[in-house]
């Protein structure tokens, strides 16, 4: 059964009059459960519990953080079916996604438990003393990661699942010591209702704090705009559009003090086909990119909307097919009414600028790859904007030159994206460092949709793609967004955490004096 009530830490609460529903995404019909919004009132008790919970849970043993996030995957994967059919109802997207999504957030709640386990996320740091040195004895100095407080975290639209009520903003959070305020959006709020319920459920087993979770309802940005406000949020995580993101920034920069919003705001992805592996592989690419720009109906903040590449026979032949490869594949459902009004939109007005061209009819809303001479490009700052959608431009440029004043125009990217041979790498090696300064990651020969969950990965980018480039929010260092370092100086032994004591009861890894170590000081 759906929970229509708002969850306020373990209890559930329904004082507004005013309910909101989610839609069914293929019919644009509202879905028989009403939710009730959050007032100011539950608003401020959430966080009110969350800051009583922040003391307990973050000096908590990581193993017993680690035991809740396990829990949580379990009570998920116990939801079965009917988490899945909720997702397909609210996004119109296939079974199969959301099988496949369910297992990416599960298995990032996992990660982040075994990530807690091994400890060495904490970063300790350890200068031993040295009394005798002349002129001053050196002190004893230790410093570790230590979490910052409760985080009001927006669910995304296009993930319901991994990047919203249990996604990795969630687990990374939780996995700091940081309890988590949930805005639920307004597409997916049965999913979120499911979710947060067996988020519940997992730290009732585990003995969590109660305030460790609250899941809020909300139309508009009333909500969200009172949470950030609230001077015990200590920070903020973000998936969606540069205006939610770019507004809830500026409002966190307006509080007495200021708190950080790690708000991931998409990108155009920039692909570059270099001419050789374009004449050699022309036809699988073309079928390549095809599936990457229609993956999810286009609605991945990596979907690669801007493609560029050298005039030639070899492009024109690639142009081709794409277009018919494209043009071929059916409009599926889009997320919301919103964001399928939204691509209508910027569709249009891109297909309208100054020498851009498409196969396609301007008017069938298909998907569509339009082009575009690099100059009319360059000139033209419309034309570096996102369309979120199965949508992309290419960038046809005359020479090497051309190809390096485009790249130089674009603003901050999630993802550049080259396809390129030997000799390719070759002729266009001062390329490859100029794109490395735009975005977060750098793919040679792949696709930028598909975003792996590990240690390595970084989902973030130079602004506009997020609003701190120096942090991801995939993978397992996405946990730092929510830590802070704290030094200690010359303390007794019974008053440092276990990371930093002689003894090193938790065996991890630390610098000591400089050196790497497991050893006991």
């Amino acid at each position: 059964m759906i929970q229509s009530e708002n969850f306020i830490g373990f209890s559930k609460s329904s004082e507004s009059d005013i309910k909101i529903t989610s839609f069914n995404a293929k019919t644009h019909e509202a879905l028989p459960t009403y939710f009730f919004t959050a007032t100011e009132n539950e608003l401020n008790r959430a966080v009110s519990k969350a800051k009583s919970a922040f003391p307990v849970f973050s000096n908590l043993a990581m193993n017993k953080r680690g035991d809740f996030l396990e829990q949580i995957a379990i009570e998920i994967e116990a939801i079965g079916d009917r988490l899945i059919e909720q997702a397909v109802l609210e996004s119109g997207l296939p079974e199969a996604r959301f099988i496949g999504e369910r297992g990416r957030t599960t298995g990032q709640l996992r990660l982040f438990a075994k990530v807690l386990r091994d400890g060495n996320w904490v970063e300790a740091s350890i200068d031993t003393p040295k009394p005798d040195r002349s002129p001053l004895p050196k002190p004893d100095i230790r410093q570790v990661l230590t979490a910052i407080g409760p985080i009001a975290i927006f669910t995304a639209s296009n993930f319901p699942l991994a990047f919203s009520t249990a996604g990795g903003d969630t687990a990374s959070a939780f996995a700091a010591g940081c309890p988590v305020i949930i805005k639920a959006h307004e597409s997916h709020l049965g999913v979120n209702a499911l979710v947060s319920s067996a988020i519940v459920r997992a730290a009732k087993k585990t003995a969590m704090p109660d305030g460790v979770f609250s899941s809020l309802n909300g139309s508009g940005y009333e909500t969200g705009s009172q949470l950030v406000m609230h001077s015990e949020i200590k920070g903020v995580a973000f998936t969606g559009s540069f205006n939610g993101g770019k507004t809830l920034y500026d409002i966190a920069q307006k509080r007495k003090e200021p708190i950080p919003v790690f708000a991931e705001m998409g990108s155009i992805n920039p692909v570059i086909f270099l001419p050789s592996k374009l004449e050699n592989e022309g036809d699988q690419l073309a079928t390549m990119y095809a599936g990457s720009i229609t993956m999810g109906v286009g609605q991945f903040c990596t979907n690669p909307g801007l493609l560029i590449a050298l005039k030639s026979e070899g492009l024109e032949k690639f142009k081709t097919v794409l277009s018919d490869k494209l043009s071929a594949l059916p409009m599926h459902t889009m997320l919301n009414r919103g964001i399928e009004t939204n691509f209508q939109k910027l569709r249009s007005e891109m297909l309208k600028q100054i020498g851009v061209n498409t196969f396609s009819s301007k008017d069938k809303l298909i998907p569509t790859l339009a082009f575009v001479s690099g100059a009319d490009f360059i000139k033209n700052p419309n034309l570096h904007k996102e369309v979120f959608g199965p949508y992309s431009l290419l960038v046809e440029c005359n020479d090497k030159e051309e190809i390096m004043d485009v790249v130089n125009t674009l603003e901050g990217q999630l993802t550049g994206t080259v396809m390129a041979d030997t000799s390719d790498f070759e002729e266009y090696s001062e390329l490859f460092p100029l794109l490395q300064n735009k975005v977060g990651r750098l793919i040679y020969n792949s696709t930028p949709t598909g975003v792996e969950v590990c240690y390595s990965m970084h989902h973030g980018g130079p602004f506009p793609a997020t609003t701190d480039a120096r942090f991801t929010s995939v993978g397992a260092n996405a946990i730092k967004r929510f830590v802070r370092p704290i030094c200690f100086q010359n303390a007794p032994q019974q008053l440092l955490p276990d990371s930093l004591k002689d003894a090193n009861p938790l065996d991890i890894f630390r610098l000591v004096d400089g050196i790497l170590s497991k050893k006991e000081i």
